[in-house]
């Protein structure tokens, strides 16, 4: 990786691996009540070309409140202890929820990380452009109606070969290299920090909080 001060703010598949190795690491260790991202091996790539390092992030089953007046951004992801797993909901958990699926796949074409998602009700039923935004606590709205940096859209996914939503990766490279350039870091961390910071932005557009804890690093 270049320089910070002549970075471009994208990243190779090699660093996307060590920054998505460094990822796994500091959220199984910082969120012990939500599921553990796993790093899911794929054989080929989406072009076709065989790469045996090639692979892509999977966080699966976080429950999540649908909008109410009486539950607010922090509280719209259920814990372990309200039931995170392949079963029903909780009781807590009740109708007025969705499950999310969220993907980190490396773009080739831009050289960053996508955030792809599906969303659906209990009974496997998919959601909608619609229903995913009346899920979302409303800062996550108000970025998406604002932010020029990316934007809501459904694709098909590289390697399910199905349509999946996700977050537009067309303004990242710039306000990456904005988001590390300002702290003038050294090679090795803006590697291992990369996806981590860039998924405490990304996420908020979709209602996944990063915690301040998990972003203080090791010195």
């Amino acid at each position: 990786m270049e320089t910070s001060t002549s970075w471009d703010g994208t990243i190779t598949l090699a660093n996307f691996n060590t920054a998505a190795s460094a990822l796994l690491e500091r959220w199984n260790e910082s969120n012990p009540t939500l599921p553990p991202w796993r790093w899911v091996p794929c054989s080929r790539l989406p072009c076709g070309v065989s790469r045996k390092d090639e692979g892509y992030l999977v966080l699966e089953n976080i429950y999540h409140f649908m909008l109410n007046e009486e539950v607010t951004g922090e509280e719209r992801y259920c814990s372990k202890e309200v039931k995170i797993d392949n079963g029903p909901p909780a009781e807590n958990c009740d109708q007025e929820t969705c499950i999310y699926d969220f993907h980190i796949v490396y773009s080739s074409s831009y050289r960053v990380p996508v955030l792809y998602f599906y969303a659906y009700r209990s009974d496997g039923q998919p959601l909608g452009l619609g229903d995913i935004e009346h899920s979302l606590p409303p800062h996550s709205m108000k970025i998406l109606q604002e932010a020029r940096w990316t934007y809501m859209t459904r694709e098909e996914h590289p390697y399910l070969n199905r349509p999946w939503f996700m977050l537009h990766p067309c303004g990242t490279s710039d306000w990456m290299k904005l988001l590390f350039d300002r702290n003038l870091l050294a090679n090795d961390l803006i590697v291992n920090q990369y996806l981590l910071s860039w998924l405490s932005v990304v996420g908020q557009a979709i209602g996944l909080k990063i915690t301040s804890t998990m972003l203080k690093w090791p010195k």
